[in-house]
């Protein structure tokens, strides 16, 4: 140690200004680094911004769908309801506004004509009261299936102020072409749905207008034009749903023509057949297509009439009917069905205590009150259970169950 040499006072500069340079480089570093840091954080945070917008996007958007039977207007409906001055018709979906309200799309099937220049009339030539229309619009109503075989009961004229009447009221229709642009397709919660409806018939009035007519108001089951129909409405629509008219009146099956057009609409690219025309329910069916359930109900039965167990042939069934609840998923590029509930109802018709109408066929005839009800309200353990006589509840209860056994959802 003693021998080592001390350094001059020289090195000692060299040495200090050589640590100084290492320093300076050290800090010019660091700031480099701080510096790319910071220009390119943004850029960190730009890509995750990009990927919950992302995330957002594809999350799970969810909308509901139903659609009811047949409301058919008869006599005794429309006679009962008129108050001297009014058709006052306010109360007969009230039980079931709730659910059909609720629903993103809401579908009926309005079975007649709205012709306020002929003569109010029930079956063979249905032309139900304007007023009607006030009703079905607050049940909740959105679109009207105007495609049946009583829709040119009152003739061409009778299909146009019919579509107008709900047109004026803010409700769409679907199945005859009257101040229509191409295909249905309403837009809820980022869904695309397109709706279409066809008639098998039309009682064979339609040989008293003109072909030109024909073509120009009225949809058929002519399976070429069903089928390009379809195939464009999927070209611009998330899910499509037909409802056509079809089959056997009071039949609970469906007929093999029936069973065989239905499942073409599937094959065409329908994703949702909803039924009518026999005024009584018809079973379901699922059918796989391309990885995803599609559903068929081949009828709904009545939502509203005169039909029931003590004018039709001791039917309970046309007494009957059911509102199908069908959710419908959409998650990126993929919409598909996720759910469907099946809501049995019944009509009732309640005696209008010290009320009578005139009918020129019969004669004084007792008037009721007319409603469409949920069966499932009515269980034991319904909220208006306990607000019927016992004989009235068990009948729902039994058309509930019956219902649901006769439509054997496989879900």
């Amino acid at each position: 140690m003693r021998n080592q040499r001390r350094l001059t006072r020289s090195e000692k500069k060299i040495i200090f200004a050589l640590l100084v340079i290492l320093l300076f480089i050290s800090i010019i570093s660091t700031g480099y680094f701080i510096v790319y840091k910071g220009l390119t954080a943004p850029k960190t945070n730009d890509v995750h911004a990009t990927n919950t917008t992302a995330t957002k996007n594809n999350e799970p958007k969810t909308i509901t769908v139903t659609a009811s039977g047949d409301m058919l207007y008869h006599r005794p409906l429309y006679l009962s309801s008129f108050d001297g001055v009014n058709y006052d018709f306010a109360n007969d979906y009230d039980q079931v506004k709730p659910l059909i309200s609720s629903a993103d799309i809401a579908l009926g099937d309005f079975e007649g004509t709205i012709n306020p220049n002929k003569e109010i009339g029930g079956f063979p030539l249905f032309n139900a009261p304007p007023t009607v229309v006030e009703s079905i619009k607050d049940a909740g109503f959105d679109v009207i299936d105007l495609a049946h075989n009583h829709i040119l009961d009152t003739g061409i004229e009778g299909v146009t102020t019919t579509a107008t009447a709900f047109h004026d009221a803010g409700l769409d229709t679907i199945g005859v072409n009257v101040g229509d642009n191409g295909i249905l397709v309403k837009e809820v919660n980022g869904i695309k749905v397109a709706m279409l409806a066809y008639s098998y018939g039309f009682n064979g009035i339609e040989q008293s207008i003109s072909q030109e007519d024909y073509d120009k108001y009225l949809n058929d089951l002519s399976i070429d034009k069903v089928e390009a129909d379809i195939k464009e409405a999927e070209k611009i629509a998330d899910i499509t749903i037909v409802m056509p008219q079809s089959g056997v009146e009071y039949s609970l099956e469906p007929t093999v023509e029936q069973q065989t057009v239905y499942r073409q609409m599937i094959d065409f690219g329908a994703d949702i057949i909803f039924g009518g025309h026999p005024h009584v329910a018809e079973p379901t069916e699922i059918i796989e297509k391309d990885g995803e359930k599609k559903f068929i109900i081949y009828s709904m039965g009545n939502l509203l009439s005169n039909q029931r167990y003590e004018t039709v042939n001791y039917n309970y069934w046309t007494e009957r009917g059911v509102i199908p609840e069908v959710e419908i998923t959409k998650e990126g590029k993929r919409t598909y069905l996720s759910n469907i509930t099946l809501h049995p109802t019944w009509v009732s018709r309640e005696p209008i205590v010290n009320h009578t109408y005139y009918d020129f066929e019969y004669g004084d005839m007792q008037a009721y009150d007319f409603q469409v009800v949920l069966a499932e309200d009515y269980l034991p353990d319904g909220k208006y259970a306990d607000q019927v006589p016992e004989v009235t509840r068990q009948r729902i209860e039994t058309a509930y169950h019956e219902m649901l056994s006769l439509l054997n959802l496989e879900w």
